[in-house]
C-alpha cells in the first residue's frame, strides 16, 4: 500500500466516525504526527477526499470536514436503493464461489455479535456490501457504491447512541447471500432495498 493511499484510508475512517467532526478544521500538522506519515501523502489523501465529497477545500481559507446534510443524505438513498438493486441483480449473475464463501464468513462472525453492539454491527455491514459491490463485477459501479456508502455510514455514526436494536437490518443480509448463491437477481435486488429501506427508517427515527 502506498503512503498515500494510507493516509487515505485512515483519514476517511476518522471522517466516517465522526473522530474528525462535521465542519472542522483540518489540521494537517495533526494528521502528519498523529498518522506519522509526511505532508505529501496526507495531502494527497485530502484532496482524494475532496473529490468524493468528504473534505471541503476554501481558497485562503483551509480545507475543513464536509458537514453532514440530511437533505443531501435523503437523495443519496434514493440513488442507492436504485444502484445497489442493479448492483445485486448483477452479482446474481456474476458472483463467484470465492465471494460467495467470504459473504458466509462475513456472516458467520455476524453470529458472534451482542445485539448492543452496533459499531461492530456497522462493521458486518460494510464488509458485506464492500463484498457485494465486487461480486457485480463492474469497477465503476463499485466505486460509486463506495462513495454513496460513505456519507450514509458517517450518518449512522451521528445517530449511533439513539438507534434502537439495528440486528435485524444487518440479518437482511443473509437473504441477500442465498438468493446470489441461487442466482436469483430479482429476489437479491429486492431483498438489498428492503435493507436500504430499514436501514434509512432506523435512522430517520433517530434523528
Amino acid at each position: 500500500m502506498q503512503l498515500s493511499e494510507k493516509a487515505y484510508y485512515l483519514i476517511k475512517k476518522k471522517i466516517i466516525a465522526l473522530e474528525l467532526s462535521p465542519s472542522s478544521v483540518v489540521d494537517e500538522q495533526s494528521l502528519m504526527e498523529e498518522l506519522e506519515l509526511g505532508r505529501t501523502p496526507i495531502r494527497e489523501a485530502l484532496h482524494q477526499l475532496a473529490a468524493e465529497g468528504l473534505v471541503n477545500i476554501v481558497p485562503r481559507r483551509g480545507m475543513f470536514v464536509a458537514n453532514i446534510n440530511i437533505t443531501d443524505l435523503q437523495k443519496i438513498f434514493e440513488v442507492r436503493l436504485l444502484l445497489e438493486g442493479f448492483c445485486a441483480r448483477l452479482a446474481a449473475q456474476r458472483v463467484t464461489e470465492d465471494q460467495i464463501a467470504q459473504m458466509e464468513a462475513v456472516l458467520q462472525d455476524l453470529e458472534r455479535v451482542q445485539n448492543g453492539d452496533v459499531e461492530a454491527l456497522m462493521a458486518i455491514d460494510e464488509r458485506f456490501h464492500a463484498l457485494l459491490y465486487q461480486a457485480a463485477d463492474n469497477e465503476f459501479l463499485a466505486e460509486t457504491l463506495d462513495r454513496l456508502y460513505a456519507p450514509s455510514l458517517r450518518l449512522w455514526h451521528l445517530a449511533l447512541d439513539r438507534l434502537s436494536d439495528v440486528r435485524g437490518a444487518i440479518e437482511q443480509h443473509r437473504g441477500v447471500a442465498e438468493a446470489l448463491k441461487a442466482g436469483d437477481g430479482a429476489r437479491a435486488e429486492t431483498l438489498i432495498q428492503q435493507h436500504i429501506a430499514q436501514f434509512q427508517q432506523e435512522i430517520k427515527a433517530a434523528i
